[in-house]
C-alpha cells in the first residue's frame, strides 16, 4: 500500500491486518464473494472478507472488514447497511459516493468516509471507465445482520 497519504485509514487498515494476523488459520476467509449483476447494467463490485469478529465489550456487535473490488465503470446497487456504522478507505483508483440527502463526492487513493447507521447509499462507483478501483470497508454491526441490503426501488 505505498503512496498511500497517512490518515486514519492506515490505523484501520492496521488494525484489521493485525487482527487477521491473529486469527487462526481455520477463521480467515479467503474466498471471494461476487455481488449479483445483469448482463445490460454496468459491471458490480467484489466483495472479499477480510475478518468478522464479535466485539467482546460491545454485547450483540460485530467487527467485519472486507475489500471491496470495483471494476472499471462498476457502479453498486443503491443500498443501506442497515444499522451498521460504516468507514470506507480508498485503497486504489477513485470512487465516487453520494449518501441520501448529501452531495456527490469523488475520494481519491487514500481517502476515506464513513456512513452513519440507517444511511442510504445511493450511489457508489469506479469514477474510471478504464482503471480498477478498491476500498477496504470496515462494518460495526449487530450481530446476524446483512451487510449489505439492495434498496427494493433500485
Amino acid at each position: 500500500m505505498s503512496g498511500i497519504r497517512l490518515s486514519c485509514g492506515v490505523l484501520a487498515a492496521g488494525m484489521v491486518a493485525a487482527a487477521v494476523a491473529c486469527a487462526p488459520a481455520a477463521e480467515r476467509p479467503t474466498g471471494r464473494v461476487p455481488v449479483a449483476a445483469v448482463a445490460s447494467e454496468p459491471p458490480e463490485e467484489t466483495l472479499t472478507p477480510l475478518y468478522e469478529q464479535a466485539l467482546p465489550n460491545l454485547k450483540d456487535k460485530t467487527f467485519t472488514s472486507a475489500i471491496v473490488d470495483f471494476p472499471p465503470a462498476a457502479r453498486a446497487v443503491p443500498h443501506r447497511h442497515g444499522e451498521a456504522f460504516v468507514y470506507a478507505y480508498v485503497l486504489d483508483g477513485t470512487m465516487r459516493s453520494k449518501l441520501d440527502g448529501e452531495p456527490t463526492r469523488t475520494y481519491q487513493q487514500g481517502e476515506n468516509w464513513v456512513e452513519e447507521p440507517g444511511a442510504h447509499h445511493v450511489l457508489t462507483e469506479n469514477a474510471s471507465k478504464t482503471e480498477p478501483a478498491k476500498l477496504l470497508v470496515i462494518f460495526i454491526s449487530n450481530t446476524g445482520d446483512e451487510l449489505k441490503v439492495p434498496d427494493p426501488q433500485s
